[in-house]
Parts: C-alpha cells; structure tokens; sequence
C-alpha cells in the first residue's frame, strides 16, 4: 500500500519565520550586483573566483525586505529613486554539481509603488550566508524585460 504525503506546497512555504531581534544580532554582510540596464549579470560574470564591478555592500539581517534593501540601493544610487523604477532582486549562489553559479529570481519592486514582493524577506527566499544580490534596476522610462532577464547564461 502505497502512502501519499497530504502537506501541500502552500503549507510547506508558511514555515513561520524566526523574528531576528536586531538589537542582539550581529548582522551579515550582503554583496549586492547591480546593473541599470534592466537585466542581470551573466553567470559567468561570477565564474573562476571574479564577481561583476557594480559591487555593494550592504550589512543587513536575514529579516531585511526586499523594499528595505531598494531603499538601501537608491541612498547609493540617485538615478534609482525616480518614481517607476523598477528593480528586479535574484539570489545568485554556488552550484555544487557544475562548480559555478546559479541564479534564482525572487521577486521585484518599484519606486513609489506599493507591491506584493515589497515585505518579502531574504529568509522567507532561503537566502544562505555567502550568497550574492544581483539587482536589476529599470529606470522608469523603460518596461523591465520578460522575467527581469533576456540574456541568455
């Protein structure tokens, strides 16, 4: 007799999210990539050890939002805070079977726009210390692209 699981995939996402009480924790270092042309760097723009030139670093917590870290990236950036920016967020981590990178999309936010991707964590993402933030940003007179990435990797 064969047993079936009767958890769905809904349930297994709402995992409750341990609060972090910033005040006790120390936070993590963050690498962000960014580009402003809409699309993000290519994998192997992160092969053999290099990483893209647009570094920044963000010290955060697991609980930072996505709208949070946009805030962040718009205090470096000027150009970003235009109303309708959009800004396409992406976990790059390390792919153990192909010994390089991989990207995972995440979710996105716009300038002066409220979105359902806004009060998304790095957390509720499975973001691992050590990973990377490849950001995206559209400026507002330009749509994002298809899936916030064109290029092939």
């Amino acid at each position: 007799m064969a047993l079936e699981s009767r958890v769905t995939q809904e349930e297994i996402k709402k995992e409750p999210e341990k609060p972090v009480d910033r005040e006790k924790t120390c936070p993590l270092l963050l690498r962000v990539f960014t580009t402003n042309n809409g699309r993000h760097h290519r994998m192997d723009e992160f092969a053999r050890g290099n990483v893209p030139s647009s570094e920044l670093q963000i010290y955060t917590w697991m609980d930072a939002t996505l709208k949070e870290l946009t805030s962040l990236v718009k205090e470096v950036y000027p150009e970003a805070r235009r109303k309708g920016t959009h800004f396409g967020f992406a976990i790059v981590y390390p792919d153990p079977k192909r010994q390089g990178y991989r990207m995972k999309d995440i979710g996105s936010t716009v300038s002066g726009r409220k979105g359902e991707d806004d009060s998304m964590t790095l957390q509720s993402q499975r973001f691992q210390i050590g990973d990377y933030l490849d950001i995206a940003i559209t400026p507002p007179n330009r749509a994002p692209p298809l899936l916030g990435r064109m290029r092939p990797y």
